[in-house]
């Protein structure tokens, strides 16, 4: 880094005398000579102020022996008050600018060298090996404050805030001005003299051989703080953000900010020592004075950014004054503009993008630099474009356009596989660019959200003023003109999003594209729609519907990749990438806002995938009606089995009308199979399909259905099994047993039947003694049958039995056998139509035909506890052999023997606790009550004595017992006497 800091320009020529030190003093140079006189000289007439570049300071006065004693060592002024410190024999203060002595503080005679705080008016001088500190006291006299002792001579010397940091034989030491405490810090070096130079900042640089080394206040190092000259320097001075260095052949200049590198070297010989002052820094020669006066700020920017040195430039322009905020904003963006650029073509993509990102540059100048990007057409205005208005922004403003219009035509002079082009679009430079799109992101999506929240709100309101016009009075008013919110912001979010999108798919960032479109964004829909479609990036093209709520597209896009992944798994035998299952989780969602939809598309997965599509529908609760009549109308093959996959899964079961379809689709169907096998003459009854087996389970197992329209639509000779079961649902018992048994020739199977129907019946009040009925079927068939068809009730509804009642007469055998047993008549009374009836007549059975003995047998023995013995034994044939019926009697009398003895039991324990209980009732009615000689009666309330008394109930009230007798009398005598009256 070599630039023109500062000009050197020769102020003052001509002196007499040897100088031994400058100062200014408005705009005016105080040189002190060794003959012991103070020469003034000032700036030409047309300098206003300012240190001139084109001539040399003129001579103003002279004022000779201003040191009468000894010759001057340093002069020093505060332009705050006005006042002149010399050293020569011993400290003064002279008052400016007529130069008269205030003071001399002779105690500071022999000091080689003093230290001047201007902010707090303190003086602290080396004299030997002492060190005193003054206070100057009303502009007037110096007040001695403090006086150390130092180790040795005091060779260099500087403030930092309380601390005083001296130079002393080859060490730095750090004193507190307050207390006097001694901190070592280092040494100087080998050769090199104690060199201390207080910065503006507050901390100190402190010399070591050629080395510059910058130190805190209290002495701690600063980390990468260190200067390297060339050459150890004699003395050093601070112009920010310059450190000028005086070497025995040339003034070294070097930048005060990291790494420190070196920015001038100014020839000038035999210079004696460096005066810094507000302006510049003077170079004191022999017999002359040089200023090094410095550039502009504005053309070191200049020089800097054309040497490619943007960081000093930048940290450059932060010294710019207050009041050109604006410009030194502009000189800024354009410097990091150039740099960005300058970075980006070495191949330092996200440093770049750092720059890019300071400069404040619209995003859409950064994406300029990526050519295979595709960007939405926009109306947006570069941010400077409204610089135009000042002019020096306006210079800075045309450097930026000039700046990107060059860059934009060397992007389009490159072929489109040039290396530029392909270096850029290189992945490295693509991660760079979504870092600084991720940046951006957040403020842009603010504002665009702020945009649509203000229209949102602006037409809600228009919207109500609209509304409440009619009940306005009427009035004449000028017509609400619609306000236009301006969308830029929402235009840069489109853009940014787009291109973010397209450059995390470059960079192989599909999961982050996803992320994006998760959450809020403003991507383009055509745009990135082509994009993905071209790179087949199919999962964040799905992502890119569902965030548009395009749900029919990503649908169908979902269908075609599942097909075309089953195709490819064939011929390759991969596993599938895309499956149906995929098509599942995306409609899960969308069940509560858009269930027709969902039932639209969820054919194709129905046909796949049914359980999970049927567990969807039921975990999502799509209305099942819905779900049917949808089904039933576009893919009636799949109605069956939704209904089939729902039923087992829910768990309170479905709707009585889902049931009674879904029956009523199984009964079509094997209709239509009956139909074809009786056709070619395979049909029987024990002939059963799959649908078959489906539609008695759910005959069975449902109750919802249509009773009286299934047994319409069954055919008079053929499906008995589900014919019986219809009986049963509506308590035609007896029909339903003649089935199993005649038709069917199942007994087992009607055996079954009793079991369910009476192990059902248990919970009911009362029921009836189905296996009566049974047992009349196998013992009177043809009686039984003729019953039935006189006392059974036509069909009227699924849901109503019959309730006719009819008695029975036993005989003689049948009461005995009663009274053995001691059933309960309640549980075994027959009732409704399936109790049959029998005239316990022997004759009256033998004349019913045929009879099914040996089943009736088998069933009274397996099923003794369940049937009423006195009606079974009324039924059987009269010449049924006692042996055939003892595995029935034997049982049953031993049961109720058994009965008979518990209920003895029973009765005798029953008792017993009956005594037991009124033996307690008599022992809480016994009272104890005491009588002495002064209890009285109730009544007489004359004493009891030794006569004879009487107890309420109460326990509490005594009386006389004749006393007792009379209040009786009278009460039977008032009694008597009320009833007359009545």
């Amino acid at each position: 880094m070599v630039h023109s800091a500062f000009d050197a320009v020769e102020l003052v020529t001509g002196v007499p005398s040897d100088i031994v030190d400058v100062a200014s003093y408005a705009g005016k140079l105080l040189v002190a000579v060794k003959d012991g006189s103070l020469r003034i000289y000032s700036a030409p007439p047309h300098a206003d102020g300012e240190i001139p570049r084109d001539g040399p300071y003129a001579l103003e006065r002279q004022q000779p022996s201003l040191w009468r004693r000894g010759t001057p060592l340093a002069i020093e002024v505060s332009a705050s008050r006005d006042l002149l410190l010399s050293l020569a024999e011993c400290v003064s203060l002279h008052r400016l600018p007529g130069l008269e002595t205030v003071a001399v503080i002779s105690k500071t005679k022999g000091a080689n060298l003093f230290a001047w705080d201007d902010r707090r008016g303190l003086l602290a001088v080396g004299r030997w090996r002492r060190l005193t500190i003054f206070r100057l006291d009303s502009g007037r006299e110096f007040v001695e404050v403090r006086e150390f002792g130092v180790p040795d001579t005091v060779k260099s010397m500087a403030w930092c805030s309380d601390n005083i940091c001296l130079g002393i034989r080859k060490e730095y030491t750090i004193i507190n001005s307050m207390t006097g405490a001694l901190t070592e810090v280092f040494s100087s070096g080998r050769n090199a003299p104690p060199l201390v130079v207080a910065l503006p900042t507050g901390e100190l640089l402190l010399g070591k051989d050629n080395i510059g080394v910058f130190v805190d206040q209290n002495g701690k190092l600063i980390q990468d703080g260190r200067i390297i000259w060339s050459d150890t320097p004699a003395s050093v001075a601070i112009h920010r953000p310059y450190a000028v260095a005086r070497q025995p052949r040339h003034v070294e200049i070097r930048s005060l900010r990291a790494p420190n590198a070196l920015v001038q070297t100014v020839v000038l010989r035999d210079v004696q020592k460096l005066v810094e002052t507000e302006n510049c820094i003077l170079a004191v020669l022999a017999r002359s004075v040089y200023g090094l006066l410095p550039v502009p700020i504005g053309a070191q920017i200049v020089q800097l950014t054309a040497s490619g040195e943007f960081e000093e430039a930048l940290s450059l322009c932060k010294l710019l004054p207050p009041e050109d905020s604006n410009l030194r904003a502009a000189k800024e963006s354009s410097i990091h503009i150039r740099y960005g650029h300058f970075l980006f073509d070495n191949g330092s993509y996200e440093e770049a993008m750092e720059q890019f990102s300071d400069s404040h540059v619209d995003i859409t100048y950064v994406l300029s630099l990526y050519p295979s990007l595709v960007l939405p057409q926009t109306h947006i205005i570069g941010q400077h474009d409204g610089l135009e208005d000042l002019p020096e922004l306006a210079r800075e403003s045309s450097d930026v356009t000039d700046e990107m219009e060059s860059y934009s035509l060397q992007l389009h002079e490159y072929g489109d596989k040039s290396p530029m082009e392909i270096k850029k679009m290189s992945h490295n430079a693509l991660t760079a660019l979504v870092k600084y799109l991720q940046k951006k992101r957040n403020g842009i999506i603010e504002r665009a959200t702020a945009e649509v929240t203000e229209e949102v709100v602006s037409g809600a309101v228009h919207h109500s003023l609209v509304l409440s016009e009619p009940y306005r009075s009427k009035r004449p008013n000028k017509k609400r003109a619609q306000t236009h919110t301006s969308s830029i912001a929402r235009e840069m979010a489109t853009v940014l999003d787009t291109s973010l999108l397209q450059a995390l798919i470059l960079t192989g960032q599909p999961s982050g594209a996803i992320e994006l479109l998760k959450g809020l964004n403003y991507c383009d829909l055509k745009i990135c729609k082509e994009f993905l479609e071209e790179r087949n990036d199919y999962m964040v093209l799905l992502e890119l519907y569902k965030s548009n709520e395009m749900h029919r597209e990503a649908l169908q896009l979902l269908n075609q990749l599942d097909e075309e992944s089953k195709a490819e798994m064939g011929k390759t035998g991969f596993n599938k990438k895309f499956d149906p299952q995929m098509i599942i989780q995306y409609l899960r969602p969308l069940c509560r806002s858009d269930p027709m939809l969902v039932l639209e598309s969820s054919l194709y997965v129905l046909e796949r995938n049914p359980s999970d599509t049927i567990e969807l529908f039921l975990s999502e609760n799509v209305p099942a009606d819905l779900v049917n009549s949808y089904l039933k109308q576009h893919a009636p093959n799949l109605q069956s089995t939704y209904l089939e996959l729902m039923l087992s899964m829910s768990v309170s079961g479905i709707n009585p009308n889902l049931q009674n379809e879904l029956v009523q689709l199984y009964l079509s169907e094997v209709l239509d199979w009956h139909t074809i096998l009786k056709e070619e003459g395979n049909w029987t009854e024990k002939t059963y399909s799959p649908t078959r087996n489906k539609l008695i389970t759910a005959l069975e197992n449902n109750s919802g259905y249509n009773t009286d329209t299934l047994l319409k639509r069954l055919p008079q000779d053929a499906l008995f099994e589900e014919r019986a079961i219809l009986y049963g649902k509506i308590n035609q018992h007896l029909r339903a047993l003649s089935l199993y048994v005649h038709k069917l020739q199942m007994p087992e199977r009607a055996v079954a039947y009793c079991d369910r129907v009476y192990e059902e019946g248990a919970q009911q009040p009362s029921k009836s003694n189905i296996y009566f009925n049974l047992l009349q079927i196998y013992l009177n068939p043809r009686k039984a049958e003729k019953e039935f068809e006189q006392k059974t009730v036509p069909v009227a509804s699924p849901y109503t039995g019959l309730q006719k009642v009819t008695k029975v007469r036993g005989a003689r055998m049948g009461k005995k056998v009663v009274e053995i047993e001691g059933a309960d008549e309640t549980r075994f009374s027959p009732s409704g139509t399936d109790s049959g009836r029998s005239d316990g007549d022997g004759d009256d059975v033998s004349d019913g035909g045929p009879i099914m003995l040996n089943e009736a047998l088998e069933l009274l023995s397996q099923r003794w506890d369940r049937i009423n013995g006195a009606q079974a034994l009324r039924l059987l044939p009269r010449d049924t052999k006692l042996q055939d019926m003892v595995l029935f009697l034997e049982p049953l009398l031993r049961n109720s023997s058994e009965h008979r003895r518990n209920y003895m039991v029973i009765k005798n324990l029953i008792f017993r606790a009956n005594l037991q209980v009124k033996e307690d009732l008599y022992k809480r009615r016994q009272a104890v009550l005491k009588i002495d000689g002064d209890s009285m009666c109730s009544l007489c309330h004359k004493r009891i004595a030794n006569s004879a008394f009487a107890i309420y109930p109460n326990g509490q009230t005594l009386v006389h017992f004749v006393c007792f007798r009379e209040s009786q009398q009278i009460k039977a005598v008032r009694g008597v006497n009320s009833a007359k009256r009545r």
